[in-house]
């Protein structure tokens, strides 16, 4: 099935506003919201876009949910809809639960429970997923530090007029666009090293958008009013999941010394 620009840019519209108002009303974890939308027949469609659509309005609009298992199971040629383990830094094992029942302590809005052990699983698809949700936050928290820097006036001027804060929101700017490139190659490409780099540059990304805007918002992002600490947690969650952008970064230059090349993945 393909889609045109308009049929995707209505259904992105009517993604978001459901999206958005489910975490207006206090109910982030919107399952419900995208199963009543189409969210596995979407994914059985068209793959590719929905999954970029769907996973950067998670971090666009602070929500959650558990469709990361649909991609990965999916992937592995399974029925989604369930949940399957998914690998987590420090060689450890995460089930995302699709219920709000068990609490991850780093991120307590995520239904998340440790597993014992898990086998191993496709993770590309994944990876991309997770590498939009993390550009998604990303996104997000770029927008509330430059709010900030518009509002908050010091020495009779906004503070976004400084040089030293404009630096750090063009930084993560940059780190930004730059990870969403490189998940449209990736995108394109499909091989698992492509994925890889595609989360990796997504992921520290997200970190880099993590370290700036918190400092762009100075002791209000440390605050439990303020919105930006659960961008934050959110991020360091799904940065350990399938592969940590440290980690990732360490297996690609593996396999490209391994190969003793690196491949063109996308023309420039």
């Amino acid at each position: 099935m393909r889609v045109d620009d308009g049929e995707l840019g209505m259904l992105a519209d009517t993604l978001e506003k459901s999206m958005s108002a489910a975490a207006a009303d206090g109910s982030p974890n919107v399952e419900g919201v995208l199963r009543d939308l189409g969210w596995l027949e979407m994914l059985a469609e068209i793959p590719s876009e929905a999954t970029a659509l769907v996973f950067r309005l998670l971090g666009e609009t602070g929500t959650h949910a558990g469709v990361i298992n649909d991609v990965v199971l999916a992937s592995a040629g399974r029925e989604p809809g369930g949940t399957i383990a998914l690998p987590y830094v420090g060689g450890r094992w995460v089930i995302w639960e699709r219920t709000d029942g068990a609490r991850s302590a780093m991120d307590p809005e995520l239904p998340i429970s440790t597993a014992d052990t898990g086998s191993e699983v496709p993770a590309a698809k994944g990876r991309l997923a997770l590498g939009w949700w993390l550009t998604g936050s990303a996104r997000a928290m770029l927008r509330l530090a430059r709010q900030h820097a518009v509002d908050r006036v010091q020495f009779g001027r906004p503070i976004g007029s400084f040089q030293a804060v404009r630096h750090r929101l063009a930084e993560t700017l940059v780190a930004v666009e730059g990870a969403e490139a490189t998940l449209r190659v990736a995108q394109s490409d499909g091989t698992d090293l492509a994925c890889l780099l595609g989360k990796a540059a997504a992921g520290q990304a997200a970190l880099t958008a993590a370290k700036h805007c918190q400092q762009v918002l100075g002791g209000i992002g440390f605050t439990d009013e303020h919105e930006l600490h659960r961008h934050v947690k959110r991020t360091l969650m799904l940065d350990g999941l399938l592969g940590s952008a440290r980690d990732l970064t360490r297996e690609a230059g593996s396999v490209i010394r391994s190969r003793g090349h690196a491949p063109r993945l996308g023309n420039l």
